[in-house]
């Protein structure tokens, strides 16, 4: 039986087994809607593109299912472009559909035509032109393997509008065939025993997590990995969770705004095992100096990551989960056919796990609650952590809200830490935690926020509102764009050059009038109370202004182009 593209398009969502999609409708993609609007797939009304394909980013990253998220052409096209460059840095699998002025007026300029698929080469996984409706199943099929297969990330397939109105044969394929797309899963075995034997011979090794690990699911094998050997472990942003942020082995975030212990512990171990990690700039700090005294042990399922800044002495492209799988299960082997031998792994490890822990109590991360005093942003995470136990789904914006929260709030589970990492992108946060809590509708969900990155999707109030979604907002609102104006008061000689945020609004009459509960916390005192009167808040969003000291800064601070173990407001000296 034939059916109308448009109807392909909710057909073949449906054979992905899609529950929910974010959009915003336009003239474009209007058949598709009309196809959606009879379908049992939910669709979630944004109230900007942007926070939209925010959204079905949080949603994926929160659920591990590939989030979905549909625009029109031109403008709704384009507003997508930020949000997808964000997926594809984050290794996020989306799929988005943008509607398209008809095949025969490609070309002309036509109303509202963009040559999305030209804008989205360099941040999208792959995209897609759909010219021919009977190709429209097959390229779908392809375009949800590709975007949850091997590096995940965003896939965007344009759909012209004669396209969808056009008749075809549905028959959605049950494989994919592509010749020229073939992800390594499974590490070579002499490399993973070449990455064992390291392990067992290292006198001062550090397990390095990333996104990677959070994104094959392998935190599970990365425990296991650590118990085995008693490692200490430090984390990227991406990878906060997977090691549980209470764990005594645990040393916390590594890089810019990493811990001291971490930073002193990747600088002056003998062996860096990463797994599924970047190693960008902000990791590593002058790469010269990265890990100076260390064989590296790196592994990816991207084989363009391994070597790309840092180089690795043993490189394995694989799935982090079934590589750390196999690696274990040799590992247990070597230990036991050790321990038959009456042979011990190298006595400098115990001096060295003492050496991670003295640097752990010696250089905690700190901060000056004054009883009466300003309120500090620190005191207001920690008791976000405290009130939650640590099992929210922590959501941020980017800039100092994002740091304080990767530092002071101790993740235990893998996917409750939902921020954008290698794009940096303000505004994020919010939409994310809607899409969070759309996917994970009994979880507490919170968003850390900034004034300045709330105020930039602060629109989509509305959609949680109209959702019913009881997402917690809790902005450290110093009336500063606050990174930036750290940058300037330590390098710039405090010449805030427009930073400074005042004329912000009142963001609790702003949340009653969008319908959601407005609250706000002065002093120190205030702040549990206010917190327990948000979690207490079920049916609607609740946003809380927290009047935080306005000059605080994020330390310790690694300065641009310098090592990781020279921090201010850290370590020995500063």
């Amino acid at each position: 039986m034939k059916i109308s593209g448009a109807q392909a398009v909710v057909e073949s969502l449906l054979k992905e087994n899609v529950e929910v999609v974010f959009g915003y409708p336009g003239g474009r993609i209007m058949e598709v809607y009309d196809r959606l609007h009879a379908s049992p797939i939910r669709h979630v009304l944004s109230r900007h593109e942007q926070g939209a394909v925010h959204a079905a980013d949080g949603y994926a990253r929160a659920t591990g299912r590939p989030g979905v998220v549909f625009a029109t052409s031109g403008p709704g096209a384009t507003n997508l472009v930020t949000g997808l460059a964000n997926a594809y840095m984050d290794s996020v699998p989306l799929v988005a559909f943008t509607g398209q002025v008809s095949t025969g007026l490609i070309g002309t300029d036509a109303f509202q035509e963009a040559d999305i698929t030209g804008i989205t080469i360099p941040i999208t996984k792959h995209n897609y032109l759909v010219k021919e409706v009977r190709d429209l199943p097959r390229l779908i099929r392809e375009a949800f393997h590709i975007a949850t297969t091997g590096r995940p990330g965003p896939v965007l397939v344009d759909l012209p509008s004669d396209v969808t109105s056009a008749k075809v044969d549905y028959l959605y394929p049950e494989s994919v065939d592509l010749p020229g797309y073939k992800p390594t899963y499974t590490g070579h075995p002499r490399q993973i025993d070449q990455a064992a034997q390291a392990l067992l011979h290292a006198k001062r090794p550090v397990l390095l997590v990333g996104g990677g690990v959070q994104g094959a699911e392998a935190a599970a094998e990365a425990r296991r990995l650590m118990d085995l050997l008693r490692l200490p472990v430090v984390s990227t942003l991406m990878g906060l969770g997977v090691i549980p942020g209470t764990d005594p082995l645990f040393l916390g975030m590594v890089g810019m705004h990493g811990t001291v212990a971490a930073n002193y512990a990747v600088t002056e171990c003998d062996l860096l095992f990463a797994v599924g990690v970047r190693f960008d700039d902000r990791v590593t700090g002058k790469v010269a100096a990265f890990a100076p005294h260390a064989r590296v042990v790196h592994i990816d399922v991207d084989p363009a990551e391994i070597g790309k800044n840092v180089g690795a002495d043993i490189p394995i492209v694989g799935d982090a989960a079934r590589v750390l799988a196999v690696l274990n299960a040799r590992l247990e082997e070597l230990l036991a056919g050790r321990h038959h031998r009456g042979e011990a792994l190298p006595p400098e490890r115990d001096s060295w796990r003492s050496q991670v822990a003295e640097w752990k109590a010696r250089y905690p991360l700190t901060y000056r609650q004054k009883e009466g005093g300003a309120l500090k942003p620190q005191f207001v995470i920690e008791q976000i952590n405290d009130l939650t136990r640590g099992e929210a789904i922590i959501c941020t914006e980017v800039g100092q809200n994002q740091m304080w929260t990767a530092q002071y709030y101790k993740f235990l589970h893998p996917r409750t830490l939902l921020s954008s990492g290698g794009l940096g992108t303000m505004g994020y946060g919010f939409p994310a935690a809607i899409g969070a809590q759309i996917g994970c509708p009994d979880r507490i969900v919170f968003d850390i926020a900034g004034d300045g990155s709330f105020q930039m999707n602060i629109q989509e109030l509305a959609t949680a509102v109209a959702n019913r979604l009881p997402v917690k907002v809790a902005i450290l609102n110093n009336e500063f764009l606050g990174m930036v104006r750290q940058w300037q008061a330590l390098f710039y000689n405090h010449r805030y050059s427009a930073t400074c945020l005042r004329g912000n609004p009142d963001f609790v009459k702003l949340a009653e009038a969008y319908g959601a509960v407005g609250l706000r916390a002065e002093r120190p005192e205030e702040v549990r109370p206010v917190l327990e009167q948000a979690l207490a808040v079920t049916d609607r969003p609740c946003v809380i202004d927290f009047r935080v000291e306005r000059e605080e800064d994020v330390l310790p601070m690694v300065p641009p182009a310098q090592p990781i173990n020279k921090m201010l407001g850290g370590g020995e000296g500063q």
